[in-house]
């Protein structure tokens, strides 16, 4: 799926959203690998899962004929700085919902990047008739947690000891969701 270009201006940065491009590949692989070493918040460490150029390619090649998909880049000063995507499936039972993560590098963190890249994951799953955007996030992650919150996820549920990071201890992932106009009064709550 395809977004045009979208201009935002926070905290005297400019920068733009918009859909990821094959040539984008080189950019997100060299991008991926750094954010995963700059913070524990993900679920990779530096080099885990390395996805290289022909692997992003693919990526966005599937994402952007995908219905169900969307691959958002970040762009300032002409460089990516963050992505997101959404990822869903064609089985029928879940084809109602796609799953969201994020990732921006550490020295953009305070320019609303993230929170501008689900507000626009966001817009498109509602564009789409897709009913449900589910996330997990780490628990010591209250910031993401608190702006997920106030962008209408709930929480749904907790996956203890989801994770060991490298103080050895052990942590829980939070797991997330926004529903959209759902008519049907559910069996549990």
């Amino acid at each position: 799926m395809i977004i045009s270009n979208e201009e935002f201006h926070v905290n005297g940065l400019t920068y733009t959203i918009r859909s990821s491009i094959e040539t984008d590949a080189k950019g997100l692989s060299e991008l991926r690998l750094q954010i995963d070493g700059e913070t524990e918040n993900l679920d990779r460490e530096r080099g885990e899962a390395f996805i290289d150029v022909p692997g992003f390619e693919q990526l966005i090649h599937t994402d952007t004929i995908s219905t169900r998909n969307l691959f958002l880049v970040a762009v300032a000063d002409e460089r990516i700085v963050g992505f997101s995507r959404c990822e869903g499936t064609y089985l029928k039972r879940f084809s109602h919902k796609v799953e969201f993560g994020v990732c921006v590098l550490k020295d953009f963190w305070g320019y609303e990047i993230g929170k501008n890249l689900l507000k626009e994951s966001i817009a498109w799953a509602d564009s789409n008739d897709i009913k449900k955007i589910t996330l997990n996030v780490m628990e010591t992650n209250t910031k993401a947690i608190e702006l997920y919150k106030r962008l209408g996820f709930k929480i749904e549920g907790l996956l203890k000891n989801d994770k060991i990071l490298s103080d050895g201890e052990y942590y829980n992932t939070i797991v997330m969701g926004r529903f959209n106009d759902i008519h049907r009064k559910p069996l549990l709550s």
